[in-house]
C-alpha cells in the first residue's frame, strides 16, 4: 500500500440497513463476511441498530482477514474500539462507527467481522441487518468468540446482521460509487458466496483496470424497494439522504428503481401510480445528489414480460409505465448520464422480455451471467 494515503474515509463494502425477522439471540457472536471492493492500510466498521426500538448492547467486536469458512488468516485480527472502549450500546435507530484499526486489506478480499451479543437479542427486537444478502455467515454457540482462529458455528446464516459498512482510508482523491436499488441491484437471486452482484463485477473492472481514480463501490439495494412507497425497509425517496448521500466518500451515484412502483407488490389500491409518479421521485434523487454535490446516473428499467416469481404482476398498463419512465431516463432525464440496462439484457427479436441467457428463469431477475453483464457494460470513464 502506497504511503502516501491521506486521512479521506471512503466505503469499501456497505448492505443497506433493513428489518430482519425470525432470528434471536442470546450470549452469541456473529462472523458476518464482507467482500470488500478497494483495500487501503486502515479500516473502521459502522455497526447499525437503525431498526432496534432500544438499545443494543454490543460485548465485543473483531475485524480480521478471512481465511476458510469461519475461520481467519492468522495474524489479522484485530480489536474494534469505540472510542477507545471495547463494549458499547448502540441507542435505538442508532450507529456507531469503530475507531481506526491499522489492518492492511487487499481489494476484491473478504473480511470477516465478528461481535459478541452478550444479552438476549429475542424475536421481538427488531433487528437490524440485510436479509436474503446470498452470503454464508456464522452464529456462534454461547459465548464471546469474536478473537477466535476458527469461530465455532452453531448455525450459519445468509443474513448480514447489524453490520452496514466498512470504511477504508484512501488516497485524497479517491471517490465512491453508490449503487442504489433494489433486488436487481442487491442481485439476492445470484448464487450464494460467488460475488456475481453487478456492483461486486464492477468493483473489479475499477481495480482491473490501469491508472485511474480509486473507487469503492457500495451496495445499496433492497429487494422489493419502491421509490414512492416503504416494503421491506424504508422507501427510496425516505432512505436516500442515509443510503446515499452519508455514505463515507459517495462521490457517485447509480439509480436503479421504479419496476417494483409499477408491480405494487402489495396490490394496495392506494399505493398503484403512473409513469408520471415515478419520474418525479427519479427527478427528487437527481434533486437531492446534485445539492450533495454527487453526480448521479440513471439506470433503465428492466423487462418483466410475464413475470412468474409474482404471476400476475405484469400487465399491458404496467409495460407502458414501463416503457414511459424508460423514454424519459433517455431522452429527457437530467441525469449526468444513462446506464442502459435494459437495452444491454433484452432480447433484441422480443425486447420487452430479457434473452434467456441473461433470465433467472422468473422473466423478472436476471441470471448471474445477466447481473455480470450488467456490471460490464457500464463505462468506467463516468467516474472520471
Amino acid at each position: 500500500m502506497a504511503s502516501n494515503c491521506s486521512g479521506r474515509w471512503v466505503g469499501t463494502w456497505t448492505t443497506t440497513p433493513a428489518p430482519v425477522e425470525g432470528v434471536a439471540l442470546r450470549n452469541q457472536s456473529l462472523r458476518m463476511i464482507a467482500y470488500v471492493s478497494i483495500g487501503g492500510p486502515k479500516i473502521r466498521v459502522r455497526l447499525s441498530n437503525a431498526h432496534g426500538n432500544r438499545k443494543l448492547a454490543v460485548g465485543s467486536a473483531h475485524v480480521a482477514i478471512r481465511g476458510a469458512g469461519a475461520a481467519i488468516v492468522p495474524g489479522s485480527d484485530r480489536t474494534l474500539t469505540f472510542g477507545g472502549a471495547r463494549a458499547i450500546g448502540i441507542p435505538a435507530g442508532a450507529l456507531v462507527v469503530s475507531d481506526p484499526v491499522e489492518l492492511d486489506v487487499p481489494p476484491l478480499s473478504n473480511l470477516a467481522i465478528s461481535i459478541h451479543l452478550p444479552g438476549d437479542v429475542p424475536e421481538n427486537f427488531p433487528i437490524t441487518g440485510h436479509g436474503n444478502g446470498h452470503q454464508t455467515n456464522y452464529i456462534s454457540p454461547p459465548g464471546d468468540h469474536t478473537g477466535a482462529a476458527d469461530m465455532p458455528v452453531k448455525q450459519t446464516t445468509e443474513d448480514f446482521l447489524f453490520i452496514s459498512c466498512v470504511e477504508v482510508l484512501a488516497h485524497a482523491d479517491a471517490g465512491g460509487i453508490v449503487a442504489f436499488g433494489d433486488s436487481l441491484t442487491d442481485c439476492n437471486l445470484s448464487e450464494l458466496d460467488a460475488n456475481h452482484r453487478w456492483p461486486d463485477q464492477l468493483a473489479r473492472r475499477l481495480v482491473a483496470r490501469k491508472g485511474g481514480r480509486t473507487l469503492g463501490v457500495m451496495n445499496q439495494g433492497i429487494g422489493g424497494n419502491r421509490i414512492l412507497h416503504d416494503v421491506r425497509g424504508d422507501s427510496g425517496l425516505r432512505r436516500f439522504d442515509r443510503d446515499v448521500i452519508a455514505q463515507p466518500g459517495a462521490t457517485h451515484v447509480i439509480v436503479l428503481l421504479g419496476i417494483n412502483d409499477i408491480r405494487n407488490r402489495n396490490q394496495k389500491p392506494e399505493e398503484f401510480v403512473c409513469a408520471d409518479e415515478i419520474i418525479a421521485g427519479l427527478n427528487q434523487f437527481i434533486v437531492r445528489a446534485r445539492a450533495a454535490g454527487l453526480k448521479i446516473f440513471g439506470g433503465t428499467l428492466l423487462t418483466f414480460e410475464y413475470e412468474t416469481f409474482n404471476p400476475g404482476f405484469y400487465t399491458p398498463e404496467g409495460e407502458a409505465k414501463r416503457i414511459e419512465v424508460n423514454r424519459w431516463i433517455r431522452e429527457r432525464s437530467a441525469f449526468d448520464a444513462v446506464i442502459d440496462f435494459e437495452k444491454a439484457l433484452r432480447d433484441p427479436s422480443h425486447p420487452t422480455r430479457m434473452l434467456p441467457i441473461y433470465d433467472c428463469g422468473d422473466h423478472l431477475h436476471p441470471s448471474d451471467m445477466g447481473y455480470l453483464r450488467m456490471g460490464d457494460i457500464i463505462d468506467l470513464s463516468l467516474f472520471e
